[in-house]
């Protein structure tokens, strides 16, 4: 099967129009609000009167924290609490987008025992192998040019197919990359999710940093960046934080392979909280909003996105 091929991040956005994309158009003002369990591609707009937003419950170890209930959460819209008025622990829908930095750099460099290129690949096909049948995925190659090697679908021997053959290639436009992959699941049903795995370093991308950090704020795909080297750039932590995820950065391949799983295992165990805003979104309105998740439970950490774009 011939790869869908960008050499532009802005390329992402035609091509999700296409029908076999189911024919939507890309939204850029969104946040995460599903209708729960079946939604195909839900955003916000001034004709909505739910927020709903997908919270991660760990313990200090990182584990998934099962078993909360509503009474356990609050939640803020800037500031100022909120009534939650939907609440669910469940296995919801999960479509994710997996990015994988094939660039030379990821094969030449001397990382010791830190994971390299091969190891990413083989944790890559740890991810895809954690995944549950329903589960839908997409593979995404970046390079010189970005490219999705395994369209969106649960076909999990071409996802498994497409990994097999990946061979470093190309330089890295990290930034462009992280733009073209949020837009490329942004469209998908149920959960989005963004798992990343890279060496941080960017090269010739046309967008910057600030610029893919905005991106995937205003997008409401959970993003999880797996730094492949000595240092974790700042700007994955930052992706982590503003859209619910969470960052990584393991010691060598063994911790690799855990991270894959571990991250695997978060998406399968979180909590969908709805609200009606206190404050309506006023006529002419367009502002950011913040939402805060908190959890009263000694020893739990919540993790949700940092709010949405009131339009």
């Amino acid at each position: 099967m011939k790869p869908f091929l960008f050499t532009r991040w802005a390329d992402c956005s035609t091509l999700l129009r296409a029908p076999r994309f189911g024919g939507q158009a890309l939204i850029l003002l969104t946040i995460s609000l599903f209708t729960p369990l079946f939604a195909a591609s839900p955003q916000f707009s001034s004709g909505v009167s739910v927020v709903e937003v997908y919270a991660a419950a760990t313990d200090a170890q990182g584990n998934p924290v099962t078993g909360l209930r509503r009474e356990d959460f609050t939640v803020l819209e800037d500031g100022a609490p909120q009534t939650v008025s939907t609440f669910a622990e469940a296995d919801f829908p999960l479509s994710v987008a997996l990015a994988i930095d094939r660039s030379f750099s990821m094969a030449q460099r001397n990382a010791g025992s830190r994971p390299t290129f091969v190891s990413s690949v083989a944790a890559a096909r740890t991810f895809i192998g954690e995944l549950r049948p329903v589960d839908e995925a997409m593979i995404v190659g970046i390079g010189s040019e970005i490219e999705i090697l395994a369209p969106l679908s649960t076909d999990r021997a071409e996802q498994l197919g497409v990994l097999a053959a990946l061979k470093p290639w190309g330089t890295t436009g990290l930034h462009d990359a992280i733009i073209a992959s949020i837009d490329a699941i942004q469209a998908a049903k149920g959960r989005r999710a963004l798992v990343l795995l890279s060496d941080g370093n960017d090269r010739y991308s046309k967008a910057s940093a600030a610029v893919a950090l905005e991106r995937a704020r205003r997008s409401d795909v959970m993003i999880y960046p797996v730094a492949i080297g000595r240092d974790r750039p700042a700007l994955f932590a930052e992706l982590a934080t503003l859209t619910g995820g969470r960052s990584f950065q393991p010691r060598d391949a063994a911790a690799l392979d855990v991270t894959m799983k571990t991250i695997a295992n978060e998406l399968r165990h979180q909590y969908l909280l709805g609200y009606t805003p206190a404050k309506p979104i006023a006529a002419g309105e367009e502002r950011w909003r913040t939402i805060a998740v908190r959890v009263a439970r000694p020893g739990v950490i919540v993790r949700s996105r940092d709010g949405y774009l009131a339009k």
